[in-house]
C-alpha cells in the first residue's frame, strides 16, 4: 500500500470536502483516515489515503489536486507517507 497524506487548507466555503472527495474517488485514491475543522471560518482537513490503485503518474496527481484547491478557493498539499514521517520525527 502506498499512502499519502493530503491537507487542505482555506476560508470555509460550501462544497469543499465534496469536490477532494470526488476527486479522490474519480482517481481510485482510498481515504483511510480524515480529520477536518474549522476554527474562525477556516477550513482545516488532512486526509491519509491509499494512491495504490492511482492510474497516473504521483505528481500529476499533486499537480491537478494544487490545481482544484486553486479552483475552490483552498490550498491543497500531497506529501508522500515517508516523507512527512522522517519530516516530523522527533
Amino acid at each position: 500500500m502506498k499512502k499519502c497524506i493530503v491537507t487542505v487548507l482555506g476560508k470555509d466555503t460550501v462544497g469543499i470536502i465534496a469536490k477532494v472527495c470526488t476527486y479522490l474517488a474519480d482517481n481510485c485514491i482510498n481515504i483511510l483516515d480524515i480529520s477536518q475543522t474549522i476554527v474562525q471560518g477556516y477550513f482545516n482537513m488532512m486526509m491519509i489515503v491509499d494512491v495504490s490503485g492511482l492510474s497516473k503518474e504521483y505528481k500529476v496527481m499533486c499537480d491537478e489536486m494544487e490545481k482544484l484547491g486553486e479552483e475552490i478557493g483552498v490550498k491543497i498539499h500531497c506529501q508522500r507517507e515517508e516523507i512527512f514521517e522522517m519530516m516530523h520525527r522527533l
